[in-house]
């Protein structure tokens, strides 16, 4: 049984960050999510400014189910962009997504542009797959930890389990100074969850 439109996404706390009112969209995102038969479960913190990282990323339906996810929320969420992808009509298009350009070769860093404008933001959600890659990995890259660190906002860890065609929202984690250690307790948290698998959606 597939859940009600009700049942698929949680209510955003008052200080997280939101598009404007659209029906149609929240509409879409909530019929693509119960049509799939997906849901959100667990809560999102009451935080105005965080760096959002989804995991595991096992396939290219990651992007539909979050996509969404943020749709039928009406979070705004940020994600990272090749500022080449911004090119003639393709702008507004990418700007709806909610996809920021960043450019790689700029003088100063991603981490840095990044963290500033995260920073200088009232409320700014940003979101990365630590992964990288849709294929398994023995260590995730490390640019979340350090922007979140950077910018002083907290991780938050949100996970894609397929067998239960479950989209979990997990606690706030603060960065410490031991950028491995906390690595490796994010890892260990994101254990029992399962990606995608060959037949599955």
């Amino acid at each position: 049984m597939h859940p009600s439109t009700d049942d698929v996404v949680p209510p955003l706390p008052p200080n997280v960050p939101r598009v404007a009112p659209n029906r149609f969209s929240r509409w879409l995102g909530r019929s693509v999510l119960r049509l799939g038969g997906w849901r959100l479960v667990g809560q999102f913190p009451d935080l105005p400014r965080v760096v959002l990282i989804g995991a595991p990323h096992s396939s290219n339906w990651d992007g539909v189910w979050g996509f969404a996810a943020k749709l039928a929320l009406g979070l705004d969420i940020k994600i990272l962009g090749k500022h080449q992808l911004f090119w003639g009509p393709l702008g507004p298009l990418m700007r709806w997504l909610g996809i920021i350009a960043i450019n790689r070769n700029a003088a100063r860093g991603v981490v840095e542009q990044l963290a500033t404008r995260i920073d200088a933001a009232d409320r700014f959600w940003l979101g990365i797959a630590p992964e990288g890659t849709r294929k398994p990995v023995d260590r995730w890259k490390t640019g979340f930890w350090k922007i979140a660190h950077a910018a002083r906002v907290p991780v938050l860890p949100v996970y894609f389990h397929y067998p239960d065609k479950v989209i979990g929202i997990g606690p706030a984690f603060t960065t410490s100074d031991d950028m491995e250690a906390d690595l490796a307790r994010l890892r260990d948290w994101y254990r029992p969850w399962q990606g995608k698998l060959h037949g599955t959606s």
